[in-house]
């Protein structure tokens, strides 16, 4: 029977399904997985979708029942901090003092949001949203209504804000893009996504930030860049977020936008790795680094750290992938476009289903599938293809996508 002992710094969905993973291949030595919430570990994007606005049950998002971790002789430590790495003692300290000792140890340690540096930024009423807890305090101020600013127009500013529409707030959303997350999408997509909120309702406030945040004790008005002043009832920060890596940079293990791994996800440390949020791993198809903030990769990245604990071989290539759902809009995108030159659609955007292909020299880089589903599996075929694709074959509707992809793979 294995003696050796396996702990996961980071109770989040990477860790958990790790964890998962472990036993599921037959390691029987004994699995520590540590979070320093009280929460036993959940998924993400039902917080600012179903969840945050009462369509659905708490249990959800939880990764695992409540009896998973003792059912499968997991130790799930909630509510317990990390306060040390020592690499060369392969041990760790927690936050009462206890040492731990480890065979491998896997950081799984998510991210954290990106705090607004403006006047007033510490006022009641101003929120972030990455927590359960988080939206449970939300959920609470979506029942009362009134008026919400939402500063940042990215995926979690996009989401909330299309939540509280749909609650029946009023909202108004401010980012310094002149379209949002324009700077993923170009202007194209941003701007579908910019007509989309205002479709609804959404006050748009766009190419202007905030210069401060004001009220007495709680926050009552957002002031922007461009001089107007938004009276609202709570504010909503989503500006992205910053990966966690103290206890890593702390230890000694590299550090750079991100905990560094190669493809087999092992830190600069023997003995240690990362997956999730704060993992910045070499990519062997980009060949380049690559970290992912989406719940696409912490559920696969960390099974695939679970068979690199344990010796298998593991080339983590998978094609970053993610999905949002805003009012009536689903999407997939696949890809990691960091250029290019020219976006082309299959289909009309103006009617709401439509896939869209960001290229570069001819050849797909990434797509994005808006109420059209099924084609997620042929889009990553032409992106892994590499090679050039005929660009009216591409955005013909009449043709199938399979057929285009397997024409390139043959």
């Amino acid at each position: 029977m294995s003696t050796q002992t396996f702990v996961i710094v980071g109770a989040s969905l990477a860790g958990a399904k790790a964890a998962e993973e472990l036993r599921e291949r037959g390691f029987v030595g004994r699995v520590i997985l540590i979070g320093s919430e009280s929460e036993r570990p959940y998924e993400r994007p039902p917080l600012t979708k179903d969840f945050l606005r009462g369509e659905s049950e708490r249990e959800k998002t939880y990764v695992h029942p409540v009896e998973f971790y003792e059912q499968h002789e997991i130790e799930l430590l909630t509510g317990t901090t990390v306060t040390r790495i020592d690499p060369g003692g392969s041990r760790i300290t927690l936050g009462e003092g206890r040492q731990l000792a480890y065979d491998r140890l896997l950081l799984s340690t998510g991210a954290e949001p990106r705090r607004i540096p403006v006047p007033g930024a510490e006022l009641e009423s101003v929120h972030y949203l990455r927590t359960l807890a988080d939206c449970d305090t939300l959920r609470e101020r979506l029942a009362v209504g009134g008026h919400v600013a939402v500063v940042g127009a990215g995926w979690i500013g996009s989401e909330f804000a299309a939540s509280a529409r749909q609650r029946g707030l009023e909202v108004t959303l401010i980012d310094p893009l002149a379209l949002p997350n324009e700077r993923i999408f170009g202007p194209e997509i941003g701007a579908f996504y910019r007509d989309l909120h205002a479709q609804h309702g959404v006050e748009l406030v766009l190419g202007e930030g905030v210069d401060a945040l004001e009220g007495d004790g709680a926050l009552e008005r957002v002031r922007t860049s461009g001089g107007r002043v938004i009276d609202c009832d709570f504010a909503v920060i989503g500006i992205g977020v910053a990966p966690r890596v103290k206890l890593a940079e702390a230890a000694g293990l590299e550090v750079e936008n991100g905990i560094v791994v190669d493809e087999r996800l092992q830190t600069s440390a023997p003995g240690i790795f990362a997956a999730g949020d704060a993992a910045n791993a070499w990519h062997p198809f980009y060949r380049q680094r690559v970290r992912v903030e989406h719940w696409a990769n912490a559920l696969n990245q960390g099974p695939a750290a679970a068979k690199a604990m344990l010796g298998e071989p593991v080339s983590y290539d998978r094609i970053p992938y993610f999905f949002s759902d805003q009012y009536d809009v689903g999407m997939e995108y696949s890809g990691y476009a960091t250029s290019w030159d020219q976006v082309v659609f299959r289909g009309d955007p103006d009617s709401g289903e439509f896939i869209a292909f960001w290229l570069h020299d001819s050849r797909v880089v990434a797509g994005m599938n808006v109420n059209v589903w099924d084609v997620n599996e042929h889009v990553q075929t032409l992106i892994r293809s590499r090679r050039p694709v005929d660009i009216s074959a591409l955005c013909d509707r009449d043709l199938p996508l399979e057929s285009l992809a397997g024409e390139l793979t043959a």
